[in-house]
């Protein structure tokens, strides 16, 4: 692994770890706040095989659906966050718009960011 991965790696963790209680973000919002908005896929990969201490259950796509990649699939990964409070609908899905969490400092501005 490179110093690049490491230090991207280290800053998807960062990340994670501020994730509140009842509260989602989404792969690519992460990758974006990581200064990478196009690494969505590669934030999924950090989830699947980087720190299992961390609330990866919080981490959903972008439209709010469930990860299929989650320990137990989509149903285990709505168990944990039913949990903790969040809603998860029959579809699998969150309720993003109402769910979705920024660090302070970092909600969008006007332009959209790859949520």
């Amino acid at each position: 692994m490179t110093e690049l991965d490491t230090d991207f790696r280290n800053r998807v963790y960062a990340v994670v770890a501020q994730i509140p209680r009842g509260r989602v973000m989404s792969y690519g919002q992460i990758a974006a706040l990581c200064g990478s908005p196009r690494a969505a896929r590669i934030v999924g990969g950090v989830a699947h095989f980087g720190d299992s201490n961390l609330p990866w259950q919080r981490v959903v796509h972008k439209d709010g659906s469930l990860a299929a990649g989650y320990p137990g699939g989509v149903e285990g990964h709505r168990q944990v966050l039913a949990g903790e409070g969040v809603e998860v609908n029959q579809d699998h899905k969150v309720d993003i718009n109402k769910l979705l969490w920024w660090p302070a400092g970092s909600e969008p501005s006007q332009q959209n960011l790859s949520r």
